[in-house]
């Protein structure tokens, strides 16, 4: 919701000719009168398609024409989603609320819904797709879901505070986890489901930000 830093729209740049700017993909959230904050993004190469959210509504885009071809708004909001590798299901956070909606990625339909009560927010997927990392705002603990029963397998944690960005390393047995109130992240044993390290970046204060 900061249309000075770049305007609304889909930007594509070239990667091998020096992140040139290419064009602007105009979607139909783009041209609402007062374009809605973009939450999150995901895509898959096998598929050609983009899915982007904003706080209501998930968008699939055909990246061959440009063509918005479903959109929907899964129950309490969106977030920021991922897809699995095989582009079949997207986990969608919930607008901060209590639950992450799977959705069926070629058709947009509501397929389960896996409640943490943890204020949704981000999700990863593992590379081999078979968990789904789930991280709220509202909770320490970082909750693992199973893709093919949609049910919470594991609790990570906790971590020192509430969780916001976060990543899995490729083996899934590691989470690199930024937290509220830490110029750093903290490492969590995947396996263990312990929090082993604590990384702070030295010799910085916390600075004015825009809200």
């Amino acid at each position: 919701n900061y249309p000075e830093f770049g305007g609304a729209g889909i930007l594509v740049f070239d990667i091998d000719d020096g992140h040139k700017f290419v064009r602007r993909i105009d979607t139909p959230a783009s041209r609402e009168d007062v374009p809605d904050n973009v939450k999150g993004v995901c895509a898959c190469a096998e598929t050609g398609r983009l899915y982007f959210t904003t706080r209501s509504k998930l968008y699939c885009l055909d990246l061959a024409s440009d063509k918005v071809l479903w959109e929907t708004s899964p129950p309490h909001g969106t977030d920021r989603m991922s897809i699995t590798p095989d582009g079949r299901l997207i986990y969608v956070p919930s607008f901060e609320q209590d639950t992450w909606n799977v959705v069926d990625a070629a058709t947009g339909k509501l397929i389960a819904s896996v409640e943490t009560k943890s204020g949704a927010h981000n999700t990863v997927v593992s590379r081999d797709g078979r968990r789904m990392y789930l991280g709220g705002l509202k909770s320490p603990i970082l909750f693992v879901a199973d893709t093919n029963s949609h049910e919470i397998v594991q609790k990570v944690g906790p971590l020192a505070a509430a969780i916001r960005p976060f990543t899995v390393n490729g083996a899934a047995t590691r989470a690199y986890v930024c937290v509220n109130g830490l110029l750093g992240f903290e490492i969590a044993d995947l396996s263990s489901g312990e929090r082993l390290h604590r990384v702070e970046v030295q010799g910085y204060q916390t600075g004015p930000i825009k809200r």
